[in-house]
């Protein structure tokens, strides 16, 4: 039975954006699921690339995509202040433009190194469309509402990791890898005119902060000494780095260890698959059981396949079928997790949400990009990185999941309550 507050919640954010519920999640997917085509897209390309370019070490292709995740994260921490301040809509349009202007010029480059700057240059543009996209769902919903929302949003978002990876292929077998850069330019290209004529400003004025070095300081430090907020961006951060970990690694172990080839978009996409159903089935389950009875079980799923994984791995290469079932099912444990942490690392911010969105960005990101960096590069034709990686990441995250709640997993008052900036401080 749809609880009563439904329909009031979904008028409300409507009225706020401008547009219906419906057309508001499908923009902010579309908006967000640009970023991952940015990544996804390459997969199947970067031994091209790398070869066309002369990269001699295979495992340096993998910058292409480490590059990204290091300009993505390392810039959110200018975006949210600034979206706290101007508005949501004017970064998020200068943000597309930056992310045009980097997939154009990727395009025409011969060079590798230009490359990267121009995937660093990517990175920043798509930094600022996630931040302005994700506090434009905060200033509209809240508690397990905007959990569902963002269910919902992650469900047109990992369509694309499904199909990108084909795009990637098919391009590369009609013409060079640059028509890919051309292809996510005009795509970005469409969405920038879509936003600046459909999507409508979320954060009032009378609700901005202004800007000056004070009030960042107080943003950050009330971000920063929020107890429920700092440790669950310790646990975006682990989980940050367990996607990049397989998405830095998939083309090798899926290629070099297990000798697709060719299969590789489709097994690519079968995964991708499964974290798009548990997106749908948190939508339709998490105004029920909660999203800490959701993220905490599955948390524990996880850590404890990982770590199956990785002894098993010790003994010899696993079966395909073996190790791509546990990836499948840790993957859709994966988006269980990131999906409500999210939401509920950004609850207690109120008219914080670009600052704090910023910063658990900007540590999460930029941080786990690393942490799977290091995972990728110890990357010796066997699984063990990859699942050592996954199980070490998900042990470090129900230690900062315990700290945030006090010890206890499940259960919190109210589950999601709305708190104050501030309130469950330390």
């Amino acid at each position: 039975m749809t609880p009563p507050h439904k329909p009031h919640q979904e008028n409300q954010g409507s009225r706020r954006i401008g547009m219906g519920f419906g057309e508001f999640v499908v923009t902010i997917a579309i908006m967000t699921a640009s970023v991952a085509m940015a990544i996804d897209s390459m997969l199947p390309a970067l031994p091209n690339i790398g070869h066309s370019l002369g990269v001699t070490n295979t495992n340096d292709a993998q910058l292409i995509i480490g590059v990204f995740f290091l300009g993505f994260g390392v810039s959110q921490i200018f975006f949210g202040s600034l979206s706290d301040t101007f508005g949501r809509r004017n970064i998020l349009l200068g943000g597309l433009a930056c992310y045009i202007v980097g997939m154009f010029a990727a395009a025409a480059t011969g060079s590798f190194e230009m490359l990267l700057v121009m995937r660093f240059v990517q990175g920043v543009g798509g930094a600022a469309v996630r931040i302005t996209t994700m506090a434009m769902v905060r200033d509209c919903f809240g508690g397990r509402e905007m959990a569902r929302v963002m269910s919902y949003v992650m469900i047109v978002f990992m369509i694309v990791p499904i199909v990108a990876p084909s795009v990637g292929q098919l391009i590369i077998l009609y013409a060079n890898w640059h028509w890919i850069f051309i292809l996510l330019g005009i795509i970005a290209t469409v969405l920038f005119g879509w936003a600046f004529l459909r999507l409508k400003e979320s954060l009032p004025p009378e609700e901005r902060l202004p800007l000056s070095v004070g009030s960042v300081v107080d943003g950050f430090k009330t971000v920063l000494t929020n107890r429920i907020t700092c440790g669950y961006m310790i646990g975006l951060t682990m989980f940050t780095g367990v996607i990049s970990a397989y998405v830095i690694s998939v083309q090798q172990v899926f290629g070099e260890v297990y000798g697709l080839g060719d299969w590789l978009p489709i097994a690519f996409a079968a995964t991708a698959g499964g974290i798009a159903v548990a997106n749908f089935a948190n939508g339709f389950f998490v105004r029920k059981f909660g999203m800490r009875r959701i993220s905490h079980a599955a948390l524990l799923i996880f850590t404890a396949l990982s770590a199956v994984g990785f002894f098993y791995s010790l003994a010899g290469k696993p079966d395909f079928a073996i190790a791509y079932g546990i990836f499948t099912i840790v993957l859709m444990m994966f988006a269980l997790i990131a999906t409500n942490f999210t939401a509920i690392s950004l609850e207690p911010m109120g008219n914080l949400a670009g600052t704090a969105t910023a910063i658990t960005g900007f540590v999460s990101t930029t941080a786990g990009a690393i942490l799977g960096g290091l995972v990728g590069q110890m990357f010796n034709g066997t699984v063990q990185p990859l699942f050592g990686g996954f199980a070490l990441f998900g042990a470090v995250t129900i230690a900062a999941t315990l700290w945030a709640e006090n010890g206890k997993l499940f259960t919190h008052p109210g589950d999601s309550p709305q708190l104050d900036p501030g309130a469950a401080h330390f």
